[in-house]
């Protein structure tokens, strides 16, 4: 098995790493907690290797400006992942971008969205939109 050259790495407050990585491992299928140890939480999702740190991150919150993109099949996979990131604290953004409770940013993207997008009234509608609703993008295309 090849090594992983880059692997995303989380910095959570307190200790808050293995929690975090339990809570991914049950979003998202065929995750997996692989180690846990006082300082790292190390985990997979979807074969990408993570590891969640263990820290006081004091003036470094999380961003909008890195957020991790979920390539979504079709508007039930975008459901599913939006209302499980959301749930219990997370907060709702703008156009497919959220953040868990955690305070790490997700893009829950469904696949057909760029095409949709390149109709001038479904970008208008989607603008609009908190969670991406394939349907009314769609609806929005036809319109246009």
């Amino acid at each position: 098995m090849q090594t992983q050259k880059i692997t995303t790495f989380l910095w959570f407050e307190g200790s808050k790493a293995e929690e975090a990585a339990k809570f991914y491992a049950s979003v998202f299928p065929s995750a997996t907690v692989l180690d846990v140890n006082p300082m790292t939480t190390t985990f997979e999702l979807f074969g990408q290797r993570f590891i969640a740190l263990n820290g006081k991150r004091g003036e470094q919150p999380f961003t909008d400006a890195v957020s991790l993109f979920v390539d979504c099949e079709d508007q039930a996979e975008v459901d599913r992942y939006w209302d499980a990131l959301t749930k219990d604290g997370g907060k709702e953004s703008q156009c497919g971008w959220l953040k868990d409770k955690f305070g790490v940013s997700w893009q829950i993207i469904p696949r057909a969205l760029g095409r949709l997008i390149s109709n001038p009234k479904a970008l208008q509608a989607m603008l609009k939109m908190k969670k991406i609703d394939v349907a009314t993008l769609e609806r929005a295309a036809r319109e246009g």
